[in-house]
């Protein structure tokens, strides 16, 4: 992949955070992209992730957390 279009995906997935949270750090950004990746595997590929989460259920229990997480920033966020 090169540099332009890394900048530019970093760019959308910024705002993407800033839309969806209020705000766009680096964390949350982090947060958003995890959340992202996983819920689109989830839905396009949910054996893989049935698998995954019985091979790490601690990281399932993560991710969890991770999600409630950004449904609550979320909410704060369309409240204000």
């Amino acid at each position: 992949m090169d540099e332009q279009l890394k900048q530019q995906l970093d760019g959308l997935l910024e705002k993407y955070t800033e839309l969806l949270l209020g705000e766009g750090d680096e964390a949350l950004k982090e947060k958003v992209q995890a959340w992202a990746l996983y819920t689109h595997i989830s839905k396009s590929m949910p054996p893989l992730v049935k698998h995954w989460n019985e091979q790490y259920p601690d990281a399932k229990e993560k991710m969890k957390e991770l999600v409630t997480e950004i449904q609550a920033l979320n909410k704060k966020h369309r409240s204000q």
